[in-house]
């Protein structure tokens, strides 16, 4: 997909043929000459052309367009942060080597008013501020708002710690039949690659099989045809039974059941486990999120707020597979988890050359995360674009820090243009697969405009 000719819904593809096909025509001719990170931020630059005539077409029962503008104001106010001056464009012949960069135009100084100063008042001339830059920025930034306040960051981890002790304990008592493995904790907070916020963590329950009666299914080969998903086959049920394993009480159609392990771990943590106590001994207030899908408990104590999601995972084969079914009726399906390999990858590359991918990587989450357009870009899809990058472009030191996160934004907007953000560790599997068409035109859009506004 992109956003030429083919950009916005369905019924407004063919009211702008005039000036429409004119943009569509430019768009195509514009990958031959500028390439496609050129042709991506030109296509993007159509679609807000297309925009602006669909606004001004579109009758008024579509939306209050006062109500819009509020909206799109709101949020671009999150974004100040990456609003990064375009570079200047290269010289193509050596006979311009000679002309002068053009240079931003700026608006003239208001002249100064007559004033009456005393001879004897010396008139003292401020000098106007000075416009930081990207680097100043992005370092301000890491510094002052990504770190959590010290008590914070040390008590979540502990209160979770004591929260899973209880979780483990009950889970060992009320169904001792599952050989669950043991808990551990998991997340932002311990990995470092998302803002340094306490104010979530995964809790990992593994789930034991006997490998010799159970398989893996390829993600090609389940009935959504998406390489990230698997399904958990029971083998030999001639040979072996129902009841030779104890996961048999989940199976479905011969599959391990990730809906149906999920309903019974959810209603153990909603009727089941005495929150009210387990919390009273921690000086906590916890409670199950009833009407949620995920496994989720909120977390209340005098100096933190908590949330943490309790995923199943089971390892088999050198994968690592999670109980988080797509939402619709398939319910056999486990999703694939590059989490743990993200990380090491991450931190690996970062020992090696002394880079400055971390850091590069929890102010991109941090922006990401508190916009309401762009919060489904934290996590997974930009680590894998800044691994995707770090193949190509090697200088990640912190003096190149502004370089390489401009970088990585322009990148992001050449995957969004196309739909497609391939996984780092499958390049079979699309990370943008599960967002709306609509919902990457937005994302594209909103940092299109971001890198193109100068500070």
């Amino acid at each position: 997909m992109g956003w030429g000719a083919d950009a916005g819904p369905p019924r407004r593809r063919r009211d702008d043929s005039g000036l429409g096909s004119v943009l569509d025509l430019l768009l195509a001719n514009a990958r031959l000459v500028l390439g496609v990170t050129g042709a991506a931020v030109l296509a993007i630059a159509t679609l807000a052309v297309k925009r602006l005539i669909d606004r001004a077409t579109s009758p008024r029962d579509e939306g209050d367009p006062k109500a819009e503008q509020k909206t799109l104001e709101e949020s671009w106010q999150d974004l100040a942060l990456i609003k990064v001056t375009p570079k200047p464009p290269k010289k193509q012949r050596r006979e311009d080597l000679s002309e002068p960069l053009l240079s931003p135009v700026r608006p003239p100084l208001p002249e100064p008013r007559a004033c009456f100063v005393p001879l004897e008042t010396p008139r003292v001339e401020s000098s106007p501020p000075r416009c930081l830059t990207l680097q100043e920025k992005l370092l301000s930034h890491y510094s002052s708002r990504l770190a959590g306040p010290e008590v914070q960051v040390s008590l979540t981890p502990q209160l979770a710690r004591s929260i899973c002790a209880q979780l483990q304990n009950f889970l060992r008592s009320k169904c001792p039949e599952l050989p669950f493995g043991s808990l551990f904790l998991s997340g932002p907070l311990l990995d470092g690659l998302e803002a340094l916020t306490a104010d979530h963590i995964h809790l990992m329950l593994p789930v034991v099989l006997d490998a010799t009666l159970w398989s893996l299914i390829p993600g090609e080969d389940t009935v959504v045809r998406n390489p990230q998903y698997w399904m958990i086959k029971r083998t030999d049920l001639e040979y072996f039974p129902r009841g030779c394993s104890p996961w048999d009480r989940f199976i479905v159609g011969r599959y391990l059941s990730s809906n149906a392990l999920n309903e019974t771990l959810h209603k153990m943590l909603v009727a089941s486990i005495n929150w009210p106590a387990i919390g009273s001994l921690l000086g906590s207030i916890i409670h199950p999120v009833v009407a949620s899908q995920e496994l989720k408990l909120e977390v209340k104590h005098d100096q933190v707020e908590l949330s943490i999601t309790l995923f199943p995972v089971v390892e088999m084969e050198d994968k690592v597979l999670l109980a988080a079914p797509p939402e619709g009726l398939v319910e056999n399906l486990w999703l694939e988890s590059f989490y743990r390999a993200e990380v090491s990858r991450v931190k690996e590359l970062d020992a090696g050359d002394s880079g400055a991918r971390q850091h590069c990587l929890r102010i991109l989450n941090g922006v990401c995360k508190s916009h309401p357009v762009l919060h489904k870009l934290s996590g997974s899809p930009l680590t894998h674009v800044v691994l995707h990058l770090s193949a190509t472009s090697l200088d990640w030191a912190e003096e190149s820090l502004a370089d390489r996160f401009q970088q990585v934004l322009e990148e992001l907007i050449g995957y969004l243009e196309k739909g497609v953000l391939p996984s780092y560790f499958n390049h079979k599997i699309n990370l943008f697969c599960e967002l709306l068409e609509e919902e990457i035109d937005e994302m594209g859009f909103m940092l299109y405009r971001a890198i193109s506004e100068p500070c």
